[in-house]
């Protein structure tokens, strides 16, 4: 039996606490599932936004979309998940990456790291997590007592074994960061790029007793009658690809609301998502889609 849809926003804006209140509240009244924030300086810091969140709603799950595993140490961390989890009434859902922008790093004053040795201190501190966490001696504890839901995010061969290993959640980005940027640049993967690591992804976890739900992160939601109008600012940003290239990329949606709503169905039939999150300037847009999904 298939899953069904659950859809989430990740608020990138900062705000006071009224505005940040009333943003909540507005992606519950929207019909979103989850509520979201990353893990990147110069916007929320992960927990007390969350925190605050849970205090404007009611329904919406938790979520940190991604943390950057690199700026925590895992101890202190399994205190902020399991202080959390309590706060929220239980509401938590943890996501983790390596993290890709060196800038942040080196403005924190932590070491960055090869592409290895970040997988390899994620590797350490899911571990860990899961050892504190698992002790039904450790303090605080979580409200979930079947565990915090663990997402991570990653496209790597070593990110996408250890998400199989570990995760409930397997996200995808369907982005890679360039080669040699400082501030963490992406470019898109194409449609069959795409189909090779969910393929990948889908090898690493043929031994699991239940499969991961698969997320993806949509970048851009664009309601409209004209859809090639829609991607020509995109254009500059990926002078490799094509009009119809663009508008094929699985992180990007576009068209009249009847074409991105087959759009989603077509990528849950094609990769297997279930679980859409879109980022906040694309809040207001994707609520008819997530409407008239859920009216099929």
């Amino acid at each position: 039996m298939s899953r069904p849809y659950r859809f989430g926003v990740n608020l990138t804006v900062p705000a006071p606490a009224e505005e940040w209140g009333a943003k909540c509240r507005r992606a519950e009244e929207l019909g979103y599932d989850v509520i979201q924030v990353p893990d990147h300086l110069g916007m929320v810091a992960p927990f007390p936004a969350l925190v605050a969140a849970a205090r404007a709603t009611e329904r919406p799950r938790l979520g940190t979309f991604v943390l950057n595993a690199g700026l925590w140490n895992p101890v202190l961390l399994a205190r902020e998940v399991a202080t959390t989890d309590a706060l929220t009434g239980g509401r938590l859902e943890l996501g983790l990456g390596t993290g890709y922008v060196r800038a942040e790093h080196e403005a924190a004053g932590l070491p960055f790291g090869s592409p290895g040795e970040r997988v390899d201190h994620l590797r350490r501190t899911v571990e860990e997590l899961e050892r504190l966490l698992g002790d039904e001696e450790y303090r605080p504890r979580p409200a979930q007592r079947s565990g915090v839901p663990l997402l991570i995010g990653g496209n790597g061969d070593r990110m996408l074994e250890l998400t199989a290993r570990h995760a409930d959640i397997a996200a995808f980005t369907g982005a890679r960061t360039v080669r040699g940027s400082r501030t963490g640049q992406l470019a898109p993967v194409t449609a069959e790029e795409l189909d090779e690591r969910v393929g990948r992804y889908r090898e690493f976890a043929a031994g699991r007793a239940e499969p991961a739900e698969l997320n993806l992160l949509v970048q851009t939601v664009v309601v409209t009658e004209d859809r090639e109008a829609a991607v020509r600012p995109l254009l500059e940003h990926v002078p490799h690809l094509s009009v119809e290239q663009v508008l094929e990329l699985p992180i990007f949606l576009a068209g009249t609301l009847e074409e991105v709503t087959a759009q989603v169905r077509a990528q849950r039939e094609r990769y297997g998502f279930t679980y859409l999150t879109v980022l906040e300037p694309s809040m207001e847009a994707f609520a008819p889609v997530m409407r008239a999904l859920r009216d099929e």
